[in-house]
């Protein structure tokens, strides 16, 4: 009974902050932000956190949402869900030799200002990873010469192949148009605003406010006749978020289809006669989009110790938080951290040998062993030096499921005997906390499903640590060995899956030993959708479309875009 009167609670105030909104429906789509005909128009919400301030498809995590996919578009498409890669720009690619690639382009392609789109755009595409602060300059250490070898064809030549690396970047770094590119600066490349986008997509520019971003389809799209895909709604707004219960709310009232937001009771809601659906019928209804890590600090003690991390791995009650925080909305990781959709990389042999399961007295039992032991008699292990032990774990205020996770963390380590506190500084705080390691433990969960694992990898066992760590390695685990296998896995082929699994296991085994990071549960791809207005959205049950449900940076080009062209309109009701 509590239990509905909170989500009756909850529903109640998502209804009045929903209607202290503006309105969304109805009206001339020249008018006001907002007046754009609701049965043509798309209402999406969940990845904008602020006004949308800038359109520049390099600057990878910054961008308005639909920047990239819905006006600049990717080589190729990368479907996680097939494991499979769909020419998109690309007419075709592969590799001619083990340092050389060769892409060559559709033809009759142009950008939206009329200007063809040739191969000198994607060469320079690639060669802007030249400047350091472009997100793929990495890549060019290891890439020798680009060329545009025709108008359509571009060669790129390796001094050192990493097949792993250009694989990702095929299908997830758009093309831009060299004619408006090729005179800016590193510094409007990589911060400049790009207010006047021109990309190659199915969608425009139109507009935005404070509260929104807005598209409209771009009726002279390429694809409509080289790949048979006509995307349904005429226009896309997005909204900015605001709130867990007023996007609750916009949902339940039918002002938003697609909300990309975490929202807490969405398990009962589904099953509640709202129209409202998630990818799966029945938990987890959401697919597995990254793994949440419980992130130690290794230069600290005792956490510079691997036996106490195994240990702090063996305490951890995952199940508790799936079921009881998530109620079941998320998945428990595989103690390897990959994903679901990366089964087939991990060695299972390994992980039952060497893989942590929850355990308080195998916790205990590996404490002891290494020399940790409760020497005042409070229940509480000390250092080996008889010195207290009381380690923070921080995550953001106001991140609520975090928040709880972290208390139920700190329960189970103390059944264990270990000593941690929760502490909730803001958001910015813990990314500085993060990236300076002036930190405990942290919770992270950075890195999307992927073409590959070997990101993941590199991002447990990144070298070499510099003062601040801004992507990887935020533990600053010291490992050469490990790093230089993930190296290895760069520079094996990706469809060379025995090479593949035979580098993996042995990463597996340093990990599961070593514990730099400790896994715990999959972050669910947030995915809730409305049937008032649009159906057939994607799902893995029936006959609906298996893509990505998501307007998530990353993820159009992850074949999410496709969802678009498989939209349909509600039925009127009678």
């Amino acid at each position: 009974m509590r239990n509905r009167l909170r989500l009756l609670a909850i529903l109640a105030a998502a209804g009045l902050a929903a209607a202290a909104c503006t309105g969304v429906d109805g009206g001339d789509p020249g008018g006001a932000p907002g007046s754009y005909p609701r049965d043509q128009t798309l209402f999406t919400s969940g990845t904008q956190w602020g006004p949308p301030a800038n359109w520049n498809p390099v600057m990878n995590w910054a961008y308005a949402t639909g920047t990239v996919g819905y006006v600049y578009e990717t080589l190729f498409l990368y479907d996680p869900l097939t494991d499979e890669f769909e020419p998109w720009l690309a007419e075709k690619g592969g590799w001619t030799s083990d340092t050389t690639y060769e892409v060559t382009l559709r033809d009759g392609l142009t950008w939206t200002d009329g200007k063809p789109i040739t191969a000198a755009d994607v060469a320079f595409t690639i060669d802007l990873g030249k400047m350091e602060t472009v997100p793929y300059h990495p890549m060019y250490e290891f890439i020798s010469a680009v060329e545009a070898v025709d108008d359509r064809t571009t060669r790129v030549t390796f001094a050192e192949p990493r097949y792993q690396q250009w694989s990702n970047w095929i299908y997830f770094n758009p093309i831009v148009p060299k004619h408006l590119w090729g005179n800016k600066s590193e510094k409007d490349v990589t911060s400049g605003a790009n207010e006047k986008p021109v990309g190659s997509g199915p969608y425009v520019y139109e507009t935005h406010d404070q509260d929104r971003m807005v598209w409209k389809k771009n009726d002279e799209w390429w694809g409509k006749d080289k790949l048979e895909l006509d995307m349904q709604p005429t226009y896309i707004v997005d909204i900015v978020n605001s709130s867990n219960e007023a996007a609750l709310g916009q949902l339940l009232q039918g002002d938003i289809d697609l909300s990309n937001n975490f929202l807490p009771g969405i398990a009962s809601l589904v099953k509640g006669g709202y129209q409202l659906q998630t990818y799966y019928e029945d938990a987890p209804y959401m697919l597995s989009a990254n793994t949440t890590w419980m992130v130690p600090n290794t230069r600290k003690a005792p956490l510079d110790d691997a036996a106490f991390r195994r240990a702090l791995a063996n305490a951890v009650d995952i199940d508790t938080i799936v079921t009881s925080v998530y109620g079941q909305i998320v998945e428990k990781a595989s103690p390897t951290g990959l994903l679901p959709i990366w089964d087939k990389y991990i060695d299972k042999a390994v992980v039952n040998e060497v893989g942590p399961t929850f355990s308080t007295s195998d916790a205990r039992q590996i404490l002891s062993e290494a020399g940790y032991r409760d020497t005042n008699g409070d229940g509480l292990v000390e250092n080996k030096d008889g010195s207290p032990i009381d380690l923070k774990l921080a995550t953001p205020s106001g991140w609520t499921d975090w928040n709880e996770a972290a208390r139920v963390i700190v329960d189970s380590a103390k059944a264990a005997g270990i000593k941690l506190t929760s502490e909730t500084p803001a958001d910015t705080v813990v990314q500085d906390m993060r990236e300076s390691g002036e930190f405990d433990l942290i919770l992270d969960n950075q890195r999307q499903m992927d073409n590959t694992p070997f990101r993941y990898y590199e991002y447990l066992f990144g070298l070499p640590i510099l003062e601040s760590q801004t992507t990887v390695n935020y533990g600053r685990y010291e490992n050469q060995q490990a790093w230089d296998l993930t190296q290895r896995l760069d520079q094996t082929k990706v469809d060379d899956l025995a090479g593949m699994t035979a580098i993996t296991s042995r990463l597996q085994r340093l990990q599961l030993t070593e514990m730099p990071m400790i896994p715990l549960w999959y972050n669910g791809l947030w995915s809730q959708y409305s049937n008032k207005v649009w159906t057939n959205w994607p799902s893995a049950d029936g006959d609906g479309p298996r893509y990505l449900p998501t307007t998530w940076r990353g993820y159009l080009q992850r074949g999410a875009i496709k969802m678009l062209a498989e939209l349909k309109p509600a039925p009127e009701e009678k």
